[in-house]
């Protein structure tokens, strides 16, 4: 009895911000609302209107090629700067400097990056000598956009990495090498399997993070050029406050839900007979 009722606190938060939502967005989706007027129940259409929808569709799309170069980009860079700041013995101030993007505002990372990019007066068309549409050339909008999130996220990687190379007894390090295992082959066949807990962690937060980008996508390009950045937190957003239809929006993001869970279990199968928890 006094263990519930030290968890009820807890229960009340979790209940308010996470069980109270879900059903108000399941309750939202079968119901047709412009947000001023009354609601009307409208069943599955807008589950049917959803679902065969192209732009949502395309959205989706946009939005896995975003975490397909994104999240391997900012995993393999994070370790990579993990491992130099642990082999040169990085403080706590050289750590957060590499975090500091991540710590930033979304929508401050986007100014900024909108004016490194920009075509005439940029700082990145400045060094390169050379206009270059970075933003409004359908062939780099999305690179750009996804470099930009690489940029904002591997530092907070990097963190994690740096807290699992730490954890890796020295012992273990030492008998490989006493066995022949030095350079890449110690990486391969002791640090990366185990640094596996962490990479889960990484990759399955890097999705998550991934999927929910909007700020800086809005601020950069607002969906454009030719839908191109279209990410589905942007379609989303379109729903439910531009065209004014939260049912649908509602719809979406259970769908994105349903993603985000089928990506999350093939991770978890993946990692869960190949993760070494104790060492």
């Amino acid at each position: 009895m006094t263990s519930g009722l030290l968890l009820l606190p807890s229960m009340i938060g979790v209940g308010a911000f996470l069980l109270v939502p879900i059903v108000v967005v399941a309750w939202l989706s079968l119901h047709s609302w412009n947000l001023l007027g009354p609601m009307e129940f409208v069943g599955l259409r807008n589950w049917r209107s959803v679902l065969g929808d192209a732009e949502f569709g395309h959205s989706l799309l946009v939005t896995l090629a975003l975490t397909a170069i994104v999240v391997p980009a900012q995993t393999v860079l994070g370790f990579l700067v993990a491992a130099a700041l642990v082999r040169r013995g990085g403080g706590t101030g050289l750590r957060m400097v590499y975090a500091l993007p991540w710590m930033c505002a979304p929508v401050a990372v986007g100014v900024v990056w909108q004016w490194i990019f920009a075509p005439t007066d940029g700082a990145l068309n400045a060094l390169l000598g050379h206009r270059v549409e970075w933003l409004s050339n359908p062939a780099l909008a999305l690179p750009s956009v996804a470099a930009v999130g690489v940029w904002a996220n591997f530092g907070y990687v990097a963190l994690f990495f740096v807290a699992g190379l730490r954890a890796i007894p020295r012992d273990i390090l030492d008998a490989g090498a006493l066995d022949g295992a030095t350079g890449w082959l110690r990486v391969r066949l002791l640090v990366l399997p185990l640094l596996r807990p962490t990479t889960f962690f990484v990759l399955v937060t890097g999705v998550l993070t991934t999927f929910q980008t909007f700020d800086t996508v809005y601020t950069l390009t607002k969906g454009g050029p030719d839908a191109t950045t279209d990410v589905v937190a942007m379609r989303i957003f379109s729903e439910a406050f531009t065209a004014a239809r939260p049912g649908r929006a509602a719809v979406m993001a259970i769908v994105v839900f349903l993603v985000l869970l089928t990506i999350t279990a093939v991770q978890h199968r993946y990692f869960r007979d190949r993760t070494t928890y104790e060492i």
